[in-house]
């Protein structure tokens, strides 16, 4: 696609555009996304115009400002930001109008009655005079009360989409918000223009923070204050955190907000007092927590030590003869570390297996599934993500589910359908990949889990924690207070694996052994330099020197993990350079929110979508774009998901990845590019989560300097939970509330 520019402009020339739609092509009413014919001042041909808007019909008169583009396809066309409606006036406009089908209770012929008996004046009578319509033959009281609140509606929604203009909001934001709030639109943003970045996806407190400005508030308004401290203590939440110090959190408040500290101090008070954060003491420090989150962590831990207490839902079961039975079955004998973490697991209600790559988790869960089984007791099993969960089938021989799936979302209340009033039905769930697991998800899980029934929690407590807040399964660990079997012996079938060894290298401090020059091995390093250089290498890497070798797919099959987004490094600009080699020269793409989309581009989902059942980190390929339709098709595992061009802002391209967001999944390749650059996220945990992300392959390509701060930099931050403080204490929720 071309877009005109002014020549030496930094950007396509933003121009404005009037005239009359003639014809509606496309319009959705969930998103607003539109394809109009418009009969344009001073054009002589009909132009194309692509936009947003709540409700549109021919006759309309419409005023856009945007971009001129040629598209292959469909040749120049105008991509509106900001598209203006206001009803036509004159008398063929007008019939055109009615006849739409966009006024209820009125046809093509019934318009032109209409119009031939009131002609320029129509709209006027609608609304001033709506008494005079029986005058029309065909229209009685019911049809006529239809057409004024047909009328009204129309109206109310021009209103609001102008009053919203006017603060600045372009046109998809607008659909989105008018979609939110309806006819409350401009009520809820008068009263709280804040109420936009918790409740809309897509605006952000800087945005919303603008809308205020725009409508008269202070810098020191208390709203503005409050909003603030939630926006920070939320902001904090996306980086792990369940709460903050007081010191931090002012600090972060008072760069958001550009206020003097004591200000901010004073509103924290009032925001204490509305009951939406709460003051809890970690350490020696007083911190604030979203109320919500601060809950979450009390009521995991409550249901946790109860649960721990209880004796599990099977009989007791004779150890030697049930492990004699399961050798006979698989031909495996177990290490003895192996048949102590069974003996474990059968003896308690509450248990965790941890342990990294190749020390047998796998066949020790295994084993313990083939036991209860034939126990007949009911086994329930789930991972956090889809690929997770297909690894785990593939691994027992049993159905996996993610957890969203097994707890059964329910988009139109919000949250699960699964509770404590609708458990699970089974004896034992097991989890997988639980380092993965956040605080609210394992609050629901465990509000999940009926109270007969055991619960067995299994993961690599080595990796990362969560993307989202919290650091469940470290915090379990950590606590002292649940069983815990940590398998640690690396099994010889394994330790041939050079990611195997390194990655156990990695976790114990140690620089990781790369392969001889030239041996065949599945662990290579190659040392750079500088990162602006190795950008070109890694491209060669990925396209040309794995395929050769490895016989693997660049796009299917190898996978590019980075600490960061930012940087020559990092995900952003990687992306886009791998997939002008990969995906080059598309016959049909579509350009959202930065990102060109194209058929076969690598996509990867960046929030939790429980309306279309696709989570953060959840990777999948364009299948086609519909142009029609205005949407993009992802296949998710062979389940196709659509993306309308306005709600294209959550997905990104994911050639390249960072290793957060790659946790729970495995990839035939990997390769890691590690740089000095990267220095801020460059932690034990984080390298050891990435490396061991590799299945057959993994390739580090990295400055050697930046490899050691890495290794022996121990962990990534710590963060601020109150979970393992609950949960050693041993203490119920009454006991902390007293």
């Amino acid at each position: 696609m071309a877009a005109r520019a002014f020549p030496g402009s930094a950007g396509p020339e933003i121009e404005a555009l009037a005239g009359t739609i003639e014809r509606v092509t496309f319009h959705s009413p969930e998103t607003g996304f539109c394809v109009l014919k418009v009969q344009a001042r001073g054009k002589r041909d009909l132009v194309p115009v692509i936009g947003h808007a709540p409700a549109i019909a021919a006759g309309e008169w419409i005023t856009a400002t945007g971009i001129w583009h040629t598209d292959r396809q469909h040749g120049v066309q105008f991509k509106a930001d900001t598209l203006k409606v206001t009803p036509p006036t004159g008398v063929e406009g007008i019939e055109k109008y009615l006849a739409s089908g966009h006024m209820r209770g009125i046809g093509p012929a019934m318009a032109k009655r209409i119009v031939a008996a009131f002609g320029e004046g129509t709209f006027e009578i609608i609304e001033a005079e709506p008494q005079r319509l029986p005058e029309i033959a065909g229209i009685g009281p019911k049809r006529a009360a239809r057409i004024i609140a047909g009328w009204a509606e129309q109206k109310a929604v021009r209103e609001i989409m102008l009053f919203l203009h006017a603060q600045g909001v372009g046109t998809a934001r607008a659909v989105r918000i008018f979609k939110t709030y309806g006819h409350d639109a401009i009520a809820v943003m008068t009263e709280d223009p804040y109420r936009l970045a918790k409740d809309i996806r897509g605006i952000g407190f800087k945005t919303a923070d603008a809308i205020a400005m725009k409508l008269g508030l202070t810098p020191e308004a208390p709203q503005r204050l409050r909003a603030g401290i939630s926006f920070a203590l939320q902001t904090a939440t996306d980086g792990g955190h369940c709460a903050l110090p007081v010191a931090e959190l002012i600090k972060l408040a008072g760069d958001l907000l550009g206020i003097d500290a004591a200000l901010i101090r004073a509103a924290l008070l009032d925001v204490l007092e509305t009951g939406e954060v709460v003051q809890d003491i970690l350490g020696d420090k007083a911190c604030i927590f979203l109320a919500g989150l601060h809950a979450a962590e009390r009521m995991i831990a409550e249901r946790l030590l109860r649960r721990m207490k209880g004796a599990p839902p099977w009989p007791e079961i004779d150890l030697a003869r049930a492990l004699s039975w399961v050798q006979d079955k698989t031909g495996k004998t177990l290490s003895p570390s192996q048949g102590e973490a069974v003996r474990l697991v059968l003896g308690a209600k509450l248990a965790v297996i941890t342990g990294g790559p190749g020390v047998g988790k796998t066949s020790t869960l295994d084993t313990i599934l083939r036991i209860l089984r034939a126990k007949g007791v009911q086994v329930l099993l789930a991972a956090p993500t889809g690929r997770a969960a297909k690894r785990m089938t593939e691994q027992t021989g049993l159905e996996a589910k993610t957890i969203h799936r097994l707890l059964e979302i329910d988009p139109k209340h919000g949250g699960f359908s699964r509770n404590e009033d609708n458990p699970l039905a089974c004896d034992l769930l097991v989890i997988d990949e639980t380092s993965m697991v956040d605080v609210p998800l394992m609050n629901a899980l465990t509000k999940a889990v009926p109270e007969h029934a055991a619960l067995l929690l299994v993961g690599d407590v080595d990796q990362l924690p969560s993307v989202g807040p919290g650091q469940v399964l470290a915090d379990v660990i950590a606590s002292g207070a649940i069983p815990v079997a940590r398998l640690t012996e690396v099994f010889r079938q394994a330790a041939e694996s050079r990611i195997v060894v390194n990655a156990h290298r990695i976790n114990a401090g140690k620089m990781p052994e790369p392969a001889a020059r030239g041996a065949d091995s599945d662990f290579h390093l190659i040392e750079i330099d500088e990162p602006e250089p190795a950008v070109a290498t890694l491209i060669e890497v990925v396209t040309r020197r794995i395929p050769a070798r490895f016989s693997l797919d660049p796009v299917r099959d190898v996978q590019v993990l980075t600490p960061m987004q930012r940087g020559v490094l990092g995900a952003r600009n990687l992306n886009h350079e791998l997939q002008a080699v990969l995906n080059p020269n598309p016959a049909i793409s579509v350009e959202r929110f930065g990102w060109r989309f194209s058929p076969g581009d690598r996509v990867m989902e960046s929030q939790n979508d429980y309306d279309r059942e696709v989570f953060n980190g959840d990777l999948g390929t364009v299948a086609r774009i519909d142009e029609d339709e205005g949407a993009v098709i992802v296949d998710f595992d062979g389940r196709e998901v659509v993306y309308p061009y306005g709600e294209l802002d959550t997905l990104v391209p994911a050639y390249a990845t960072t290793i957060h967001k790659s946790q729970g999944s495995e990839y035939p390749a990997v390769v890691i590019p590690l740089a000095m650059q990267h220095w801020t996220m460059l932690a034990r945990n984080l390298l050891y989560t990435g490396v061991t992300r590799g299945k057959r392959l993994v390739v580090l390509l990295g400055q050697r300097k930046a490899l050691g701060i890495a290794v022996r930099g121990g962990h990534t931050k710590p963060r601020w939970t109150k979970l393992r403080a609950w949960l050693g204490q041993g203490a119920s929720v009454e006991a902390v509330r007293r």
